[in-house]
């Protein structure tokens, strides 16, 4: 992988994910993470996106060893190493404090399969991991603990935020985008109602159709 091009795709998507509202300041953090050369690129700890280039985005191993890089990582650098130590296809990871779906974390709730949308972009319901102290392991070994078994792409960090995992960046960030939908939905829909989740048969017959059986 190239990683001036590595560095520039993790700029471009943390400034995305502030644009949009994923973000506020500079919480949340970026990563991507070469399996073959066991390098991963990660934004900065306390820069705002606004400022942020590519340059500042630093190369490290996920023993905390760093490569490249002028400024200090991600103080969540542990929660990203954590889950390309455990899941073998997480190749890009998005940490964010996204406001929906953050309310849910801050209420220890996890989010019900209430949608179709939900089977194949997250694998499932969204589920809640135990709160762990920001900045340790225990908060990646948190997430990896109900996104292993039964496997999901992302969940909700207690009192934290959420966090997304995907093959590539581009698809770990429409999985955080479709948490903070999926959330905003959930909650509208108990404004209004009783939000109707998806019964065991219908999940089946949907994992039937996305072949995800």
């Amino acid at each position: 992988m190239d990683y001036i091009d590595m560095k520039k795709q993790i700029q471009e998507m943390a400034l995305k994910a502030y644009q949009e509202g994923l973000v506020a300041g500079t919480s949340g953090n970026v990563s991507m993470y070469d399996t073959k050369t066991q390098v991963m690129g990660i934004t900065p700890t306390n820069t705002s996106y606004l400022v942020m280039k590519p340059e500042d985005v630093v190369l490290m191993r996920l023993d905390g060893t760093i490569l490249e890089g002028d400024l200090k990582p991600s103080s969540e650098w542990r929660l990203h190493a954590g889950i390309y130590g455990n899941i073998q296809e997480a190749a890009a990871v998005i940490h964010t404090h996204s406001p929906y779906a953050a309310s849910f974390a801050v209420n220890h709730e996890r989010i019900p399969l209430v949608l179709v949308e939900m089977l194949p972009f997250l694998g499932g319901d969204i589920p809640l991991a135990e709160f762990g102290m920001p900045g340790t392991p225990e908060v990646g070994e948190n997430a990896v603990a109900v996104m292993k078994e039964p496997r999901r792409n992302a969940c909700l960090l207690a009192n934290h935020g959420v966090v997304a995992f995907g093959a590539n960046l581009a698809q770990a960030y429409i999985r955080a985008v479709y948490v903070e939908d999926a959330a905003k939905i959930y909650h509208m829909a108990r404004q209004v109602g009783t939000p109707q989740v998806l019964s065991a048969e219908i999940e089946h017959k949907l994992r039937e159709k996305y072949h995800m059986l």
